[in-house]
């Protein structure tokens, strides 16, 4: 049994609960702020990813479609497009203000990772055939581009497009680099374990990634580690804080926050008795963009929103916790 987690003040760390999955939630990711808001997508073994707002967690929509388990979803730097990879054999690109399905990228196994370019007209697919692929959305009927060079299942695809890369990892416990103009690999970081998550941070400086208990930071114009952090526990997902001083990451049943630059862990959340937290591990941690909330997602088939400074006045935080401490439903039942 795991040990209990730091006495803090459990009035103070009450998130909002946002419903409507019913298996476990294994991808989250914010939007970047577009005009003056944000948005909040998730995907889930339930097959059926969901669009929030992104400030209060409230539904906007579900993308159906897909007939098996989506591993990721991720937005256009606009918002207007969401793109989805799934256990179907699937990727699939959503217009997000209808919800429609533009186009199915059809793949020959299991898709677990897949990321759209910045200017939104093209796409990044990876997963079990260790392959990745691009594709063009001016003429998405065949891959533009297609190679293989990981020795096994692909977990995470990213498209910088400032430095003009893709960037892949996965269970081969390497993160390959790969140049867009001739598709070439131009640098790699090999890790001890198999990589579990990679994002790039909000401001595009740092590569973050899990591998067994190591969080690790990669400078995302040299690809040298910044920092290696180890934890006690396999870690797996990890999101960096806009102001770079502190990051939160996941893996059992509490979610915990660390200082940037010593790696020493502030805080540890999440624990469901105490406070009022999640039921089932952590799969997935994001911050929001203006680095007021994170969101986790759990085994639990719930995600959580958790306010960076507690007491604050923010979305549906009006400064005051409720007097029975009881979770809020973002799906309908709002604080008074």
């Amino acid at each position: 049994m795991a040990s209990q987690p730091p006495s803090t003040n459990p009035s103070r760390v009450i998130p909002l609960t946002c419903s409507g999955h019913t298996r476990p939630v294994v991808h989250l990711q914010f939007s970047p702020i577009t005009d003056g808001t944000y948005y909040l997508i998730s995907a889930c073994k339930d097959g059926n990813p969901m669009l929030r707002d992104g400030p209060t967690g409230d539904w906007i929509g579900t993308f159906l479609g897909h007939k098996g388990a989506v591993w990721s979803a991720k937005l256009s730097k606009d918002a207007s497009k969401a793109i989805t990879a799934s256990a179907d054999f699937t990727a699939k690109l959503w217009d997000t203000y209808t919800g429609e399905a533009l186009h199915s990228f059809t793949h020959g196994h299991i898709v677990r990772s897949a990321d759209i370019s910045g200017d939104g007209t093209r796409i990044v697919s990876g997963g079990q055939e260790k392959k990745l692929r691009i594709y063009d959305l001016n003429k998405p009927e065949e891959p533009i581009a297609e190679t293989e060079g990981h020795e096994s299942t692909i977990k995470s695809v990213i498209w910088d497009s400032e430095r003009n890369v893709v960037l892949s990892a996965g269970d081969d416990k390497e993160i390959r680099v790969w140049d867009l103009r001739s598709f070439s690999e131009v640098n790699s970081f090999k890790t001890e374990y198999p990589i579990t998550s990679m994002e790039l941070s909000a401001d595009g400086k740092y590569i973050t990634s899990t591998a067994g208990k190591v969080v690790h930071f990669l400078d995302a114009s040299t690809y040298q580690v910044s920092k290696s952090i180890p934890t006690a526990y396999d870690v797996s997902s990890v999101s960096l804080h806009t102001d770079h001083k502190r990051f939160v990451a996941g893996g059992d049943l509490w979610v915990r926050i660390y200082d940037f630059e010593s790696g020493k862990e502030l805080a540890t959340l999440c624990n469901a008795e105490v406070y009022k937290g999640h039921h089932g591990p952590i799969h997935t941690v994001s911050y929001s963009p203006d680095g007021e909330i994170y969101a986790t997602g759990s085994e639990d088939g719930t995600i959580r929103l958790w306010q960076t400074t507690p007491g604050k006045s923010y979305g549906l935080w009006q400064n005051k916790a409720s007097k029975d401490e009881k979770e809020n439903d973002v799906n309908g039942i709002l604080p008074e």
